[in-house]
Order: structure tokens, then C-alpha cells, then sequence
């Protein structure tokens, strides 16, 4: 079993009064990670339901505070797995939390649209949240060896790391078209409001293809056929359903500088190929920049989510065409990178940016240098 980043900080956090709320893209790994927790006490201290269980829903299903007291009095653990299937939810756990306090609630969902919707109201104050992704630099090298997983950079850029995919390796793209397929947009098609599924796909593919640009709203719109407004709600949809998360542009004081643009990336670069149907090797491929900025991007966000680094994180881009790829501030700090999959081609920070803004750190990553920085704070 790969060990997840996050276990040991879901353990420090138990019973401590709160909620602990997993979300993820489906088949990440959650219910794994559940089972591992509660694996570590006797089978009659824990209690599992599953929102995919219609009696489970019904059980969970506006209990009463006397019914939470018979039924979990005497666990010590209380695991709701794919909870947003629950109805009303975050009221159930708010009755557990409230009037069961020495039980630990453990909740995951894989849809945050749905769950978040759910619980952020009634368990204001009751609650932490963790997300889990697919595998990360770091725990595949715990587990491999960092020399084989930098040694596997190439397959990480093609295939990505979803479980599936590292589990089985040699039929990668069969697991990939699957998710692709199956469960990539499970989530997004349950709600009510899509009603063109098929412009979902369509979207999905044409953020695929501008891989690494900034996206503009209004001109996937018009390649669409659609309203701006209407693309931008497809893309939160597909954000809540961690498919694909935003970077916004940093903007303060110049007025050159590009402040409404946004970049788009995917959770996992095996789930992009797999969009565009294109898992050609590195050495046939002209969108390696783009696919290299979307591995660092996206297993950067693995890393300081998992550690819970509360940093705020962007791309910049002025009139004038310059631009830095990978921006975050912490505490008021900046830190500017660039990237750059030839280890011999050279970069530099924008010297106007530099001027303005005075960053803590500057820095070009390259494949020489990748893995120390994904593995250490700012």
C-alpha cells in the first residue's frame, strides 16, 4: 500500500471535537484511506455506512439526536463514506458532533459541490477539511525510491497518477479511458441544472487543448456556441468535481498588468492525454512545455495542500507579453518561478516584475531541479 501524505495529519486531528470532511476526485483513494484509519482499532469501536447503500441513506437520513445516542454511544469512530449521497447530511453529523462528542465523524465525498453545499452551514465551526488527489511526487518516491520515481518523470507526464494507473501497470490507457469515461464526470452529470452533457465533453477537451494559456471565457464561448456565462458555470462545475482547478493572474500595482486573465489545469496530466486521446511519447509530442507546467502546477498544489501551507498561488502576465508561470505568496512574501523542461534553455524573472515587487525568491525549475523543489516549503 502507497501511504497517502495526509494520513498522519487526519490522525492528529482526531478527537478533537470537529468533523474531519475528506473530498476528492473519485477513485483517488479515499475509502482506502478510511480503511487504513479505521483498520488500526477493533472492528466493534467503528461503524462504516456508504452513500451508495440505500438502507445506509435512510439510516443517516434526518436521524434524531435520541437515535444518534443509541446507535453510536458506545464507537469511537463513525465513517460516512461518499456521504453527498447522504440527504441532508451536514445535519446529521451536526447531531453526532453536537450530542456524541466522544465519537470521531470521518466523512468523504467525492463531488465538493454537493457536500460542501451540504455541511458548510450546519457544521460552521464543527469541521476540518482535507483533500486527497492522485498520488504525489513525494509518496510515490517514499514508496519507489525518489531516484525511480524521477527515473519515471516521462510516465508521470503521459500517464499521470491515479491509482488505477500505477496499479496496473501496462494497460495505463485502458485505466485512463476508463476514469475518463466512467468517472470523470459522474459528479457533474448527477446535478440537475446540466443540461447540455455533451458541452461538458466539449469544454473538458478544449481546456485539454490550451493547456498551459491563459483561457478566455468569451472565446470558448463563441468556439462553443454557448454564453460566457454558461462556460464559466461549466468550468466551476468541473472545479467542483476536481477535474480541473483554476490559477488566477497576480495583479497590484502596475497598470500593464494582466489582472482578469486565468489559467485552467488538470488534477492529473493521464486524465488530460486521455481527453485529447494523445499518449504519444515525449520525443513526438509538441505540447511538452504545457504538459510540464501542468505536472508542476498541479503536484505543487498536492504538496501544500497535504501540508496544509496556506499560500496564495498565480501565474502573471503583462501587455507587454512577459510573463512568470508559477507565482505564491505566503505571508505577504512572493516567491517567482519559471519553468522549463530543457535543462538547457534559460530563463529569467521579468526584471520589471523584480522591480516592482521585490520577491523573497526568484527561481527557474527545470528536470535537475524539480524534485527538491516539490518536496520543501518556501
Amino acid at each position: 500500500m502507497i501511504n497517502r501524505d495526509i494520513y498522519q495529519q487526519l490522525l492528529a486531528n482526531m478527537h478533537n471535537g470537529r468533523a474531519l470532511v475528506l473530498f476528492g476526485p473519485r477513485q483517488v483513494g479515499k475509502t482506502t484511506l478510511l480503511r487504513k484509519i479505521v483498520s488500526e482499532i477493533p472492528q466493534q469501536d467503528y461503524l462504516w455506512f456508504s452513500g451508495d447503500d440505500l438502507e445506509h441513506r435512510q439510516l443517516l437520513t434526518d436521524i434524531s439526536i435520541r437515535e444518534a445516542l443509541r446507535q453510536f454511544s458506545n464507537r469511537k469512530i463513525i465513517v460516512i463514506d461518499e456521504a453527498q449521497r447522504v440527504k441532508n447530511i451536514g445535519l446529521t453529523i451536526k447531531i453526532i458532533v453536537d450530542n456524541v462528542p466522544d465519537v470521531q465523524v470521518l466523512a468523504s465525498g467525492s463531488s465538493s459541490f454537493d457536500l460542501a453545499n451540504q455541511i458548510n452551514e450546519p457544521l460552521t465551526g464543527r469541521k476540518t477539511d482535507f483533500w486527497l488527489f492522485p498520488f504525489s511526487f513525494n509518496e510515490l518516491a517514499r514508496h519507489n525510491s525518489e531516484i525511480a520515481e524521477r527515473n519515471s518523470l516521462n510516465t508521470r507526464l503521459i500517464y499521470g497518477a491515479y491509482p488505477a494507473v500505477i496499479n496496473n501497470p501496462g494497460n495505463e490507457r485502458e485505466m485512463l479511458k476508463t476514469l475518463a469515461n466512467e468517472y470523470l464526470y459522474r459528479d457533474a452529470f448527477a446535478l440537475q441544472e446540466l443540461r447540455k452533457p455533451e458541452l461538458l465533453i466539449s469544454l473538458l477537451k478544449a481546456l485539454a487543448l490550451q493547456l498551459g494559456n491563459q483561457v478566455s471565457f468569451a472565446e470558448l464561448a463563441k468556439l462553443l456556441k454557448v454564453s460566457s456565462a454558461t462556460v464559466e458555470r461549466y468550468v466551476q462545475l468541473l472545479e467542483q468535481a476536481f477535474v480541473v482547478f483554476r490559477l488566477g493572474a497576480f495583479s497590484r500595482n502596475l497598470r500593464t498588468e494582466l489582472s482578469k486573465t486565468r489559467k485552467v489545469y488538470f488534477y492529473d496530466c493521464g486524465i488530460r492525454n486521455a481527453l485529447i486521446g494523445n499518449f504519444s511519447s515525449l520525443a513526438d509530442r509538441d505540447d511538452i512545455g504545457a504538459l510540464w507546467e501542468n505536472y508542476l502546477v498541479s503536484e505543487r498544489k498536492k504538496y501544500i495542500e497535504s501540508r496544509r501551507i496556506w499560500n496564495n498561488c498565480y501565474f502573471w502576465r503583462n501587455t507587454n507579453q512577459q510573463e512568470i508561470d508559477y507565482i505564491e505568496e505566503q505571508d505577504g512574501q512572493l516567491a517567482a518561478y519559471e519553468f522549463t523542461y530543457s535543462e538547457r534553455k534559460t530563463k529569467k524573472i521579468p526584471g520589471v516584475f523584480i522591480d516592482a515587487y521585490a520577491p523573497k525568491i526568484t527561481r527557474v525549475i527545470n528536470r535537475k531541479n524539480y524534485y527538491e523543489w516539490l518536496t520543501e516549503d518556501n
